[in-house]
């Protein structure tokens, strides 16, 4: 039952030869990929991603190098990657969530970087505006500010008793605390008692689930890496005390959360993948709006909904983009 539509302008026409640049230079353009988490976790993204490239002409190991560099969701590998990819000068650096991209650019002022998926690029500083980001920055908005206010809307409708919400956030990332904010003022604005959450390691993750036990309705998951690596043990045990959970992507979904609502992630790493070939063609990343989703996708997990003892009401179900039985 998936119905995805992904709109985001001026994407890059195919190209079926190779570059000129690579024609004109034995040196291959090098792309240093920062990985925030696994490669286990992020391999779907990263094989929508290269597979774009070769659609535009770049083939990974012919006509441009990738290397990749994994942080496994550990904050301080973030600046050391950052500064180890800066100092090969590589010729752009992609990675994802606010933390990393935010290493990437203490890291360097003219190296070019993409994000594949940022929260609120403009609130964390990222970039000076999503029409004209400046500087050597751009990428791809994820709008998790902007949608809070939906997520927590289809949450009542599925727990219409809903009173008390925990909403959980890693510290250490600056776009979940911005998220964090616009969820306890919209929440409390409809009259719901916030319980925020601050975490930074896993042992507070799962310390801090279990301290909501029978003292929250629902749990509020801002995603960054930290919270991602972890997914399905969060859901486990979110679930074993009867704790329902909304998230921002379909992979929380996909793990045992009860909903999700948000943007593909396989289609922001290949409209990341256009940006790229923007700037390996010479495009400066100043000059490249960063772009956004229009379409977002709203997924239910009704084996999740069973194991919690909820009945999701049929008008929510209707709306669904996917449904998980």
């Amino acid at each position: 039952m998936r119905r995805r539509d992904f709109i985001a302008g001026g994407s890059a026409a195919v190209v079926l030869s190779a570059p000129a640049r690579a024609e004109q230079s034995t040196k291959r353009p090098t792309i240093g990929f920062l990985g925030a988490a696994s490669p286990e976790l992020a391999g779907p993204w990263v094989a929508a991603f290269v597979k774009r490239l070769g659609e535009l002409g770049w083939t990974e190991g012919r006509n441009v190098a990738i290397e990749y560099h994994w942080a496994e969701a550990r904050t301080e590998r973030y600046s050391e990657i950052a500064t180890e990819l800066a100092n090969r000068k590589v010729d752009v650096i992609v990675t994802w969530a606010s933390a990393p991209v935010l290493a990437a650019k203490r890291a360097t002022t003219t190296i070019p970087i993409v994000f594949a998926a940022q929260m609120d690029p403009v609130g964390a500083g990222v970039v000076a505006s999503l029409a004209r980001p400046g500087g050597n920055v751009t990428g791809m908005s994820i709008q998790q500010t902007d949608t809070a206010g939906k997520r927590i809307e289809l949450l009542r409708e599925a727990l219409p008793r809903l009173a008390r919400l925990a909403v959980m956030a890693n510290s250490s990332a600056p776009g979940a605390m911005i998220e964090m904010r616009e969820v306890a003022t919209t929440a409390r604005t409809l009259g719901l008692e916030v319980i925020p959450i601050e975490v930074s390691q896993a042992g507070e993750v799962f310390s801090s689930i279990e301290s909501i036990r029978d003292r929250a309705d629902a749990l509020y998951v801002a995603t960054d890496p930290l919270i991602f690596s972890n997914r399905i043990a969060i859901n486990e045990m979110a679930q074993r005390q009867r704790t329902p959970t909304i998230y921002g992507s379909r992979e929380y979904v996909d793990a045992g959360a009860l909903m999700s609502y948000g943007p593909n992630w396989i289609d922001l790493f290949r409209h990341a993948a256009e940006q790229v070939d923007k700037i390996l063609r010479g495009t400066k990343p100043a000059d490249i709006p960063v772009q956004q989703p229009t379409k977002f996708d709203l997924v239910v997990n009704l084996r999740t909904a069973k194991a919690l003892g909820l009945e999701i009401p049929p008008s929510l179900l209707a709306r669904a983009d996917d449904v998980i039985d």
